[in-house]
């Protein structure tokens, strides 16, 4: 399918969803037949229907099709490569003028019972259809489902981004680190991020340091249990020893939980977690693998508890995209990961249903309601609410006034630093800085961002060192 004509088609079936039911309903689909002309070796079905005469047919990529096969219906989305869906999905796959059928990382012929694989000890093989079958008798008949109905996901799956520092702005960025500072959580109370233990991604120490440098003192850790986070500590390599002492302390939470926000364990396993937070002192880290999933999901309830409005909520679990993908806010990638996503999560979380208009919802009451179903007290729920109003500050440390010493006339005077340097004192860290510079803590990494050239590790400044600040 040539990528002109595809994306004619594409921005055609955009233009088509803003017209009226009645006119889309006049819109119809050829029925296409045809027969398997190869089973490849991972038991993907070859169609000898020709892509051309999908396109023809008004098809695009991101349409929900039915794929009849020997008599069988398959729902599956019409796209480009196998990873345009989840592992263990079906697709349809437009691969340069060969219509394929699979299953991504699985065997659609055997799953779907049309062949059994039989190999060779030489390592070849052959596909042994059941008794009075063969290839040429199966037959596949192509139809719509449903126009642009996988096509929000379809354009997620475009979405790639790098696991290189270079490629991002700052240190807090590449983790996906950041306080989550809306409605009424305290000053520095909630944080979230990347994994700080597990380095699968690269990130680890940047989290990790980060999180040293915001004072974290309780981590709810969606992704890992404790034998994980163990292996991770022993790995050679590992490089996160705020975080480890954090662990040895008592103070992270290891979850385990799987990513069916739907799930009566997830459901139930962010209940001690959340149990946890309101048993410890904050501020507070949650966190799972990338920081996106579980942990977006489990910070958008916390903030939807706090009071924050529908687009607050939104913009923070958005910043993760951002972060990542470098997704503009409006773009059609970041509406799609918008609408498939976080509109998903305050759904599930407020039990609206689909389609209800979540601005209008009181998001706060609903938050309350899901975490006493999930097994909080109202008196545990109490607790969680006012930790996390807490203003959990660093306090500025005041640096005793030394008497001026007397200058010999014949000296000039020592000349005053220009007011956008600070000159490190005893007791000062790049928090404490950010402090009485900025009147937050949180802002932190941008001393750190100017002064990489006489840094080399944020959580050690030396006395007298001459830091530039950066405009408030």
């Amino acid at each position: 399918m040539k990528k002109t004509a595809s994306l004619f088609l594409a921005l055609t079936l955009v233009l088509s969803l803003t017209l009226p039911v009645s006119a889309a309903e006049e819109t119809s689909y050829p029925v296409l037949e045809g027969g398997v002309q190869e089973i490849q070796k991972y038991g993907n079905l070859v169609l000898d229907i020709d892509p051309a005469e999908v396109e023809k047919g008004g098809y695009t990529y991101g349409d929900l099709l039915c794929l009849t096969v020997d008599g069988t219906e398959y729902e599956m989305p019409l796209c480009t490569n196998y990873s345009d869906v989840d592992t263990g999905s079906l697709v349809l796959r437009d691969s340069e003028g060969v219509l394929i059928a699979a299953i991504n990382m699985g065997d659609f012929a055997t799953t779907s019972g049309l062949a059994t694989k039989v190999a060779a000890e030489d390592g070849s093989y052959t596909w042994v259809f059941p008794e009075g079958k063969s290839l040429e008798d199966v037959s596949v008949t192509l139809s719509m489902k449903e126009p642009g109905g996988y096509y929000d996901q379809y354009l997620i799956h475009q979405l790639t981004r790098t696991d290189n520092r270079a490629d991002y702005a700052s240190d807090a960025v590449f983790a996906n680190f950041r306080n989550v500072a809306v409605g009424d959580l305290g000053e520095n109370a909630l944080f979230r991020s990347s994994s700080p233990v597990n380095n699968e991604l690269g990130r680890a120490s940047y989290a990790d340091a980060l999180a040293k440098a915001s004072n974290i003192q309780a981590v709810m850790n969606l992704a890992d249990s404790d034998a994980l986070i163990e292996s991770y500590i022993a790995a050679d390599g590992f490089n996160s020893p705020y975080y480890q002492s954090l662990f040895e302390a008592g103070k992270v939470k290891a979850l385990n939980l799987g990513v069916d926000f739907t799930a009566a364990d997830f459901k139930s396993g962010l209940a001690e977690g959340l149990r946890f937070l309101s048993e410890h002192e904050g501020p507070y880290l949650v966190h799972c693998n990338e920081g996106k999933d579980r942990a977006g999901f489990t910070s958008a309830l916390l903030e939807c508890l706090m009071g924050a409005t529908y687009e607050e909520v939104v913009a923070d679990y958005m910043t993760t995209y951002v972060n990542y993908y470098h997704l503009e806010a409006g773009s059609e990638q970041y509406e799609a990961v918008k609408n498939s996503n976080i509109v998903s999560i305050l759904t599930t979380i407020t039990g609206a249903k689909a389609g209800t208009d979540l601005s209008k919802v009181d998001l706060a009451a609903a938050a309350a309601d899901y975490i006493r179903s999930a097994g909080l007290t109202q008196a545990e729920l109490d607790t969680l609410r006012a930790n996390l109003s807490k203003d959990y500050s660093l306090p500025t440390e005041e640096t005793p006034a030394e008497p001026p010493e007397e200058t010999p006339a014949e000296e000039p005077a020592a000349q005053t630093p220009p007011q956008n340097t600070y000159t490190v004192a005893s007791g000062d860290c790049l928090w404490s800085i950010a402090q009485k510079l900025y009147g937050t803590g949180t802002r932190w990494p941008e001393l750190y961002e100017a002064n990489r050239t006489i840094i080399h590790d944020p959580n050690q400044i030396q006395i007298g060192q001459v830091l530039t600040v950066p405009a408030a």
